[in-house]
């Protein structure tokens, strides 16, 4: 398949351009491309989890149960403040130990335990080996908690701006607390959020950047190996450092990613205020 297109090319542009082709058509060129989707999914489903815990957080400070309140102020203004690079390598490796202290626990033997004090997990039962989709939900999940708590705040506020004539009224109507948080308050405010949610994902988008952090064989890694100087002991020097070129090709995902974005949270925002009036 990939021969045949770098044939048609070929015919196309002349026969100076095969050994480029071939290059970039090459095996590890290719797992470079596969990797994007594991950018891709990190990112979607990383928002996914965003909005989930955004809108748990934000009913959670305005709840009337104190505790919840104090929950919710807590994961918005603590998780805030952790570097995002702290919390998305700490996150993934607490899991994985607390999951190996549990199988520690169950799996292994007193004498095993007492024999290996020093050395973690105890014993070869209480291993937990993950691969790389396994690291790649713990990224995922990571990336919602920390963003989450952005989302939140911004769904807080925006939830605050709902007018509340009609939150009144749709209780006027009969409509219970919980009716009128979520089919009035929360269906209303996505109108004001969006702005604020736009933002958010731009910066989760830019956070994929460190999926290689937790082994992930992600675009960065990639690239960081292709555009290293590469050796042969046949051939010598086959190129010299070219990171910057691979680099600058991420580059230009990103800003394409992000100009993407743009209209899609354009067109979501046209769509959320459907049939809507907006009080600035």
């Amino acid at each position: 398949m990939i021969d045949t297109i770098v044939n048609a090319l070929v015919g196309l542009l002349g026969e100076d351009w095969r050994a480029g082709l071939e290059y970039i058509t090459n095996g590890k060129h290719m797992a470079w491309y596969a990797s994007f989707k594991f950018t891709l999914i990190a990112a979607v489903a990383g928002a996914f989890f965003a909005v989930i815990f955004g809108l748990l957080g934000a009913a959670a400070k305005q709840s009337k149960f104190a505790p919840l309140r104090w929950i919710g102020s807590f994961y918005v203004n603590i998780v805030r403040g952790v570097p995002d690079v702290l919390f998305f390598i700490f996150f993934p490796l607490a899991f994985e130990q607390t999951v190996e202290y549990f199988f520690s626990r169950a799996r292994c033997t007193a004498e095993e335990i007492a024999n290996n004090a020093g050395s973690w997990p105890p014993c070869d039962a209480a291993q937990w080996y993950l691969s790389g989709n396994d690291y790649l939900i713990l990224a995922c999940v990571s990336l919602g908690l920390v963003y989450g708590a952005f989302a939140a705040n911004v769904i807080h506020g925006a939830m605050i701006s709902v007018p509340k004539g009609q939150l009144e009224a749709a209780q006027a109507y009969g409509f219970t607390e919980k009716q009128v948080f979520w089919r009035f308050k929360v269906r209303q405010m996505w109108v004001y959020a969006l702005p604020g949610l736009s933002n958010v994902w731009m910066l989760l988008l830019k956070a994929t950047s460190l999926l290689s952090l937790l082994q992930i064989a992600d675009i960065v890694l990639w690239a960081d190996r292709l555009g290293a100087p590469n050796y042969l002991a046949r051939a010598g020097l086959v190129h010299p450092d070219w990171r910057w070129k691979y680099y600058l090709a991420l580059f230009i995902f990103y800003i394409i990613m992000a100009m993407i974005s743009e209209r899609v949270f354009r067109a979501l925002q046209n769509r959320a205020s459907r049939g809507m009036v907006t009080v600035n």
